[in-house]
């Protein structure tokens, strides 16, 4: 299922988002590995884009890839994420974007666990957490 689209101005993002989370979800930014509120988060729930609130992955889908970034083999609901090429910085990389609202949450990798064998590797400041409970 997915939601309607999501569109604000660059002022809009800015007065709703942290500084950190406006430079990695509205410019495609990266935060520092080891240094995100979710990383090493075991907590059980659901993770949501930080912008629009749009449900992304479950907690029982996150592993420990060792990257410093949380990781998931796979998405709660795929319709909900859109995934481009990324060739910026010198690298092949596959982009991972909110459908909703556009915002940047990291790339995916073809080097995660079964049964995918994918790892979507996210900024934790692009997501926020509702435990379950």
């Amino acid at each position: 299922m997915t939601t309607p689209r999501v569109q604000k101005t660059a002022a809009e993002w800015q007065a709703l988002l942290s500084p950190l989370a406006f430079q990695v979800a509205r410019q495609a930014g990266t935060e520092r590995p080891f240094t995100g509120a979710f990383w090493a988060t075991t907590t059980p729930g659901t993770y949501h884009c930080v912008c629009c609130e749009t449900p992304l992955f479950r907690s029982d889908a996150k592993f420990d890839a060792g990257c410093g970034w949380p990781s998931f083999f796979e998405p709660l609901a795929g319709a909900n994420l859109v995934e481009l090429a990324d060739h910026s910085h010198g690298m092949r990389r596959v982009e991972v974007r909110c459908r909703t609202c556009d915002a940047h949450l990291g790339h995916v990798f073809p080097d995660g666990p079964a049964p995918t064998g994918l790892r979507y590797c996210i900024n934790s400041v692009c997501l926020t957490l509702e435990a379950d409970g």
